[in-house]
C-alpha cells in the first residue's frame, strides 16, 4: 500500500493523506496511525478524516520534517487488520415525511422504492470517521447501485435522525441542520448527547446495520 503524502499545516500541524479512492484497509491504517501518533510526546491531538489524518502538535515544532520522517518510518509497520468495532443496529422508519427523497432515489437508481429500502437495509456499513458536525458518521459500504448525488441546493433544515445518501455514502444527521443528502427515512435513536461519555453513539470502526422499523407511504 502506498504511503501517505505529508504536508505541513502552518508550524503546528501535519496532514497525512492517502490517494483516492478511500477503502476500508486504507482507513484502518489511518486509525492505526492515529492511535500510535496520539501517544507521541510532541503530538497533542489527532484528527482522523476520510483517507487522511491531521496531527496537531502541542506547540510549534521547529522541525516538522523530523515528525514527517517518523510517520514515514512507522507507516510500513502499521496493521491494516479489521477493527474490533461494535455492531450497532439503527431502527429506521423509511419513507413518508421522514424520507422525502425515497422516490427520487428510486427514480435515479431505476429501482422500486421497496428495492431501495431492501438494499439499503441489507448492507453492513463501517464508520470511517466522525465529521461535519458532532456525531455525524461517514460510512463506507453503500451498494454502488444506490449511489445518488446530493441535492444541488441543500435544504435549510433537516431533522435530527434523518438517514440519507450522499453520493457513494450513507449517513445519519445527529441533530437538526442544513444539508444536501437524499433522505430515505428517520431514526429516533439519539446519535449525539453531550451529557454522555463518549457523547457520540457511533465511533470509527463501528459496523452499522439499518433495521426496517416500518415503511410509510406518501398518499397521492
Amino acid at each position: 500500500m502506498q504511503g501517505p503524502q505529508i504536508h505541513p499545516l502552518g508550524d503546528s500541524a501535519l496532514l497525512c493523506s492517502l490517494p483516492a479512492p478511500a477503502t476500508l484497509p486504507q482507513q484502518q491504517r489511518i486509525w492505526a496511525l492515529a492511535e500510535l501518533a496520539g501517544g507521541w510526546d510532541e503530538v497533542g491531538e489527532v484528527v482522523p478524516g476520510m483517507n487522511n489524518l491531521t496531527l496537531i502538535t502541542r506547540r510549534p515544532v521547529v522541525d516538522l520534517d523530523a515528525l514527517a520522517r517518523r510517520i514515514g518510518q512507522v507507516w510500513p509497520k502499521l496493521s491494516g487488520a479489521a477493527s474490533e468495532g461494535r455492531t450497532v443496529e439503527i431502527p429506521v422508519v423509511y419513507g413518508g415525511a421522514g424520507g422525502p427523497d425515497l422516490d427520487a432515489v428510486a427514480r435515479h437508481t431505476k429501482l422500486s422504492t421497496d428495492e431501495v429500502i431492501r438494499r439499503h437495509s441489507a448492507g453492513e456499513y463501517v464508520v470511517y470517521f466522525i465529521g461535519f458536525m458532532p456525531g455525524f458518521a461517514y460510512m463506507g459500504g453503500l451498494a454502488p447501485e444506490l449511489a445518488t448525488p446530493r441535492h444541488t441546493t441543500p435544504r435549510m433544515a433537516i431533522p435530527a435522525g434523518s438517514v440519507g445518501i450522499g453520493g457513494e455514502q450513507t449517513g445519519i444527521y445527529p441533530m437538526a441542520s442544513p444539508g444536501g443528502w437524499q433522505l430515505l427515512g428517520r431514526t429516533a435513536l439519539p446519535l449525539f448527547d453531550p451529557a454522555q461519555e463518549p457523547p457520540t453513539l457511533l465511533r470509527p470502526g463501528d459496523r452499522v446495520r439499518f433495521v426496517v422499523e416500518r415503511v410509510e407511504r406518501v398518499e397521492q
